[in-house]
């Protein structure tokens, strides 16, 4: 008989459940592992379809959301005349709704493909890009020697002009857990040239990209390459999922942990339903090697991951796999997270401009990427008119918010809840993990995370169009 013991990995978001050794000298592994296959379905709705009955209830909400609206719109319009009452009600309550009800309802219709595959063989190569990260590359090799992969796993740490020592203290951890590590160099500045060094000297079928300060589950990697060998060949990326690692790290790091776990992870989970994940990010993805020569590997972007799946998604499909996880390091000041989120909104807008929605093959990728289209307007009518809506209505004004705005919160609510017993059920359970408790941070995040969030996307987006210069960090 076992008993179960609860502890808290440094730093992450999450509590593993660790089994002690068991009885007669056989050790079990402290981290829990899958190791067995997921049931099929016994009724299957094809993609296009699961697609429409989304987009159909979405549709009808924001019609009934219209229809509702109309006293509001007619009240703004004696202030400020009805095309700019139109505008403002469409992005301030009618398209955040449309696309909150898609959401849901995407998580309601969404059914993981069953893995074929669950213990891979396929030698994998692991590059991990890194300028000045002395500080967290030997925790993230140990994390990567403790893989329970049982093909070749081999490790290319592509140091990118690092001032601290970053290779040495990376040979001596590899040296200490006998792991396969190739440290290579480039010193012209880039993330992207970096990966791309990488790409040039490996000879694997299937590359993994990890970040040098994301610390990967014990089952990660497998499951990440198990996802790939069970889909069709026109698959050429899988992302992986991330949580936080660095959650005690402050006020903004226990912010982000939701976001992370409810708000990115669904986006990513409806994504995947559709077979057209956006981003498959470079902190932890996996990607078929001749998809990425043939578009030419990363290109010189801030966004380079962004552009880069939009480019596979010409030629093929990109999943999404919420087992294979990683805990990665995020900002943990105020200063540090705007610079991230302007970084990926400016790389958002990198990718619309390198390959159009419109040019995509599959409807649903196009439909996908079009939301991006509408992603800046609604950032900014969330800074430029939201916000100022709050102050107003707090003296009586209910200009801009009022009942119908607030109705779109219960359906965020539901999202947000049916996201949690999602995750709770399908993915932290299983891999012997649960989340920490934390209502005021989860309270916070409801009411004033956007707020933060759209003014630095609009930051970002200025940039953009003043065509500041980009930097790696």
């Amino acid at each position: 008989m076992s008993t179960t013991i609860e502890s808290r990995p440094p730093g992450t978001g999450v509590v593993e459940r660790r089994t002690p050794a068991a009885a007669g000298g056989m050790r079990r592994s402290f981290v829990p592992t899958i190791t067995e296959a997921r049931p099929y379905r016994r009724w299957y709705v094809a993609t296009s379809h699961r697609f429409g009955i989304a987009f159909a209830v979405a549709t009808l909400w924001a019609g009934a959301s219209l229809w509702l609206s109309r006293p509001w719109i007619s009240d703004l319009a004696e202030h400020i005349t009805l095309v700019p009452a139109l505008l403002l009600v469409t992005f301030v309550a009618l398209v955040p709704g449309h696309l909150v009800a898609f959401l849901a309802t995407g998580m309601l219709l969404d059914r993981q493909p069953p893995l074929i595959a669950l213990h891979p063989t396929v030698p994998v190569t692991v590059l991990v890009a890194a300028r000045n990260e002395a500080a967290t590359i030997t925790e993230t090799l140990d994390y990567l020697a403790a893989q329970d992969y049982d093909g070749d796993l081999r490790i290319y740490l592509v140091d990118n002009g690092s001032t601290d020592g970053t290779s040495d203290v990376a040979r001596t951890a590899a040296a200490r857990n006998a792991g396969h590590l190739t440290v290579l160099h480039q010193t012209r500045a880039g993330k992207n040239f970096a990966l791309n060094t990488g790409l040039a000297h490996l000879d694997t079928e299937i590359v993994v990209t990890v970040d040098a300060d994301t610390l990967l589950h014990r089952s990660a990697i497998r499951m990440l390459v198990a996802r790939m060998l069970s889909s069709p060949a026109d698959v050429l990326a899988v992302a992986g999922d991330l949580m936080v690692r660095n959650s005690r790290d402050g006020f903004w790091a226990r912010l982000q942990v939701w976001d992370y776990l409810l708000g990115i992870a669904a986006v990513k989970r409806v994504q995947g339903l559709f077979q057209g994940t956006l981003v498959a990010q470079g902190a932890f993805s996996a990607y078929r090697a001749e998809a990425l020569r043939k578009v030419e590997g990363w290109p010189a972007a801030i966004g380079e991951d962004i552009v880069l799946t939009w480019k596979l998604l010409q030629f093929g499909r990109v999943y999404y796999e919420p087992l294979a996880l990683g805990f990665t390091g995020v900002p943990t000041t105020l200063r540090q997270l705007t610079r991230q989120r302007s970084r990926w909104a400016r790389g958002m807008l990198e990718g619309l401009q390198a390959v159009p929605p419109w040019v995509q093959h599959r409807r649903t990728v196009r439909a996908l990427a079009m939301v991006d289209v509408a992603i800046p307007f609604l950032d900014l009518a969330y800074v430029a008119a939201w916000v100022p809506g709050i102050v107003l209505a707090c003296f009586g004004c209910f200009w801009v918010v009022g009942p119908m705005t607030l109705a779109v919160i219960p359906m965020t609510l539901a999202l947000y809840g049916l996201m949690y017993r999602r995750q709770k059920r399908q993915v932290l359970h299983p891999l012997g993990l649960r989340p920490r408790r934390d209502a005021v941070a989860f309270l916070l995040f409801l009411t004033i995370y956007q707020v933060f969030m759209s003014a630095m996307s609009v930051r970002g987006y200025t940039q953009h169009a003043m065509r500041r210069k980009h930097t790696w960090k």
